[in-house]
């Protein structure tokens, strides 16, 4: 069994759904008793916070995950696994620069909307996920489109995660102005949506969601227990 490095912290929250899925998923697989080999390095989320929106240093914010990447190379793990979507804008400058390869979230993610027969879903995430570009170009190389919330919406959901799923926090209102901002998506013509939040999973289940739904947090699970496996 490969060993799975996982780069957490952003936030604690998803990290330890993560730790927990992996172990369910790896059980599941193999039977018995067995767990997943994981080592992990957990940023502090409030220094990544500072560098990121306090002073804008995307810089700052890069190097801090790039030393984390090679805390897991160090302790011997065999790829990389993030467990935060935006996060992985970064990929493309760390990769070239630690010898282990990543699994990049958007992959797996792809890959499962093409084998549902959909081809137009929307984003769900905090703002540098919604409005970035690694979803949408990796979505397009497999034939995706990829519908945006609007400006109102996306700063409803950037700012739940923010100020409360991070924190642990899971409200009904919160549930409900998601299911709404969906619902309005799906008229606009998404036949799926993406909760490409880590957080976002724990939030809605896909019985609540009125189209298709992709937790990018379970499939990212399933493929770092197939790659770890195979």
């Amino acid at each position: 069994m490969k060993k799975i490095g996982l780069i957490g912290g952003l936030s604690w929250v998803s990290t330890a759904d993560y730790y927990k899925r992996l172990n369910l998923l790896t059980q599941q697989r193999l039977g018995g008793v067995a767990s997943a080999r994981i080592v992990l390095e957990s940023v502090d989320r409030q220094r990544y916070v500072e560098a990121v929106i306090d002073r804008r240093d995307e810089g700052a914010a890069c190097a801090q995950i790039l030393e984390a990447a090679r805390g897991i190379e160090r302790a011997g793990a065999d790829f990389a696994v993030i467990t935060c979507n935006d996060v992985h804008r970064f990929v493309p400058e760390i990769a070239p620069q630690i010898s282990i390869p990543f699994l990049h979230i958007a992959e797996p993610t792809a890959e499962a909307i093409v084998e549902a027969g959909l081809r137009r879903v929307a984003l769900l995430g905090v703002r540098k996920t919604m409005e970035g570009d690694f979803y949408p170009e990796i979505f397009a190389s497999h034939g995706i489109e990829t519908i945006v919330p609007d400006e109102a919406e996306r700063a409803y959901v950037h700012e739940r995660i923010y100020e409360e799923m991070v924190r642990d926090v899971f409200t009904d209102e919160t549930r409900d102005g998601y299911l709404q901002i969906i619902a309005a998506l799906a008229e606009r013509g998404a036949e799926g949506v993406v909760l490409a939040c880590t957080e976002i999973p724990l939030l809605l289940s896909p019985d609540q969601i009125p189209i298709p739904s992709f937790s990018t947090t379970q499939l990212h699970c399933q493929a770092a227990v197939v790659r770890a496996n195979v």
